[in-house]
């Protein structure tokens, strides 16, 4: 069985003694394991885990997606409740990454370092291969070929490197997806590098049919020809679940409930089971 549980995300649901943010965290349990994929942007995923009776102390992964502050925020005060869990990250996690607004940078990236991760004794490592099994049936993926054309990154993410700001590839970003009996479930993060482009690599990579895909699009800033395109992918009937949310905006979740019988919005507090 698998269950993944959200812990937190943009959105309250049912239960109103949770907390909601600007974020997005997953607690998955498989075969008798524990994982945490992102952390929100602060402690309020820890305080809805109690509450919803996820041991987060039993954390054998936490993967990160990528490097930016409403997916890492909360990774500093889980160190305060776990310790003994392998960190999986992609490379260039660490780099500052900002967005640019007019004449004013605005820093999105992560509060903690890798000195902060040897003072704690966490043991980590960053995605080595585009394709990695961390358990039985549980595959991280990163490197993701940038082969559809209408998948562009908003040119207002910006990395800066020797005190010079470059455009951001989001190349730390990485997915997890967790086979199934029905086959695979996808999670997202923010999906920069092109949801398109990371479900066609999980597919091809894996040679497994996606049953479901939970997380984060980025279709927010996706407009017109380019928007259109993505619902009809998710559309296609290849999916069969779709529980998208976070930074998927309000157009392309009101467009996909209307049109897509496995679409459910995915909240704070939601719970996906496959048996």
């Amino acid at each position: 069985m698998t269950i993944i549980t959200t812990l937190i995300e943009n959105s309250p649901g049912e239960h109103h003694g949770l907390w909601s943010e600007h974020g997005i965290s997953f607690h998955v349990q498989k075969d008798g394991h524990s994982l945490l994929f992102d952390a929100g942007q602060s402690e309020a995923f820890i305080h809805n885990a109690a509450r919803l009776r996820v041991n987060l102390s039993a954390t054998d992964f936490v993967v990160l997606s990528h490097g930016h502050y409403d997916h890492s925020g909360g990774f500093r005060c889980l160190c305060d409740y776990a310790s003994d869990f392998e960190l999986r990250i992609g490379k260039g996690f660490f780099e500052d990454k900002y967005a640019v607004r007019g004449a004013a940078h605005d820093f999105l990236g992560n509060d903690f370092d890798e000195s902060f991760l040897s003072e704690r004794g966490i043991r980590y490592s960053f995605a080595s291969e585009a394709t990695e099994e961390i358990l039985p049936g549980v595959y991280i993926l990163s490197n993701f070929p940038r082969l559809h054309d209408d998948e562009i990154i908003n040119p207002r993410f910006l990395l800066r490197r020797n005190n010079a700001f470059e455009p951001d590839r989001f190349d730390d970003e990485i997915l997890l997806a967790v086979d199934t009996p029905h086959g695979l479930v996808v999670l997202l993060g923010c999906s920069h590098p092109g949801m398109k482009n990371m479900l066609d690599a999980a597919r091809n990579r894996l040679k497994r049919p996606i049953y479901a895909v939970l997380g984060g699009t980025h279709l927010v800033e996706s407009k017109g020809e380019g928007l259109e395109r993505s619902l009809a992918y998710l559309n296609d009937g290849d999916i069969k679940i779709v529980g998208v949310s976070h930074c998927t905006g309000k157009e392309a979740v009101e467009r996909l409930r209307e049109s897509n019988a496995g679409f459910f919005h995915n909240v704070t507090g939601s719970s996906f089971i496959v048996e």
